[in-house]
Formats: structure tokens, sequence, C-alpha cells
């Protein structure tokens, strides 16, 4: 069965998750590390899983990253984040990363937000 994407959103989700299987089968062992690692990191502590994917949210767009934009935007829906806080958590980006966190912001995480949100209806 081939993969039919609704969205942009779905599409580079689908892309992320080709590519970390294609990476997984060439190199099993080191990616079975980096799982454990990112997953460890992401666990509730102190710190909750919505507020560890909001600042992951924020290192995304400070660092640029299309895909981890996308994927931590997801993160935060997923975890409970709302538009609210996703948005006040780019402003606190912003003021780091000036108008290169601003446009990924305005851009990509809004569509995001709206086609993320359109596929849980």
């Amino acid at each position: 069965m081939e993969f039919e994407a609704k969205n942009t959103t779905e599409i580079a989700l689908h892309d992320y998750k080709a590519g970390i299987g294609v990476f997984t089968d060439k190199m099993p062992e080191l990616a079975e590390k980096f799982n454990s690692f990112t997953e460890e990191c992401f666990k509730e502590g102190l710190l909750s899983k919505k507020e560890k994917q909001l600042i992951a949210l924020g290192i995304s767009l400070y660092s640029q990253d299309e895909y981890c934009i996308i994927y931590h935007t997801k993160g935060c829906l997923d975890q409970g984040c709302s538009e609210q806080e996703i948005l006040e958590a780019i402003g606190v980006t912003a003021a780091f990363g000036g108008g290169a966190t601003m446009s990924q912001a305005v851009t990509l995480v809004q569509n995001c937000v709206q086609e993320i949100n359109q596929m849980k209806q």
C-alpha cells in the first residue's frame, strides 16, 4: 500500500520517518543508541514532556531545522500545547533568533498547527 499524504506536514513527517528507517537499516547500533538517548531526554521528569517539546521547538526554530520544526510542532500539539503556548515559545525564541526565527514561525509552524488540527478532525 502506497503512502498518500493529505498535506505538506504529513509529507515531511513521512519523509523523516522513511529516512530514519533507512539509516536504522544501515546503522542499527548507532540508531538504537541515538533513539534510546533521545527517548531518555524527552521522558517526563522535573520538566514535563510538554515543556520539553516547547524547548525543542524553540531550538529547532533557532537552528532553522525544518524537519525538527515540523516534528516538534506536532510534538507540542500531541503533548497538549495550545496554539497560544506555542506562539509564546516562538516569541521567546525570536528574542534570540530574530527575523530568521520569526519567518519560520509565521510560515512553517502556523501551517503545521493548521494541518495537524485539520488531521485530528
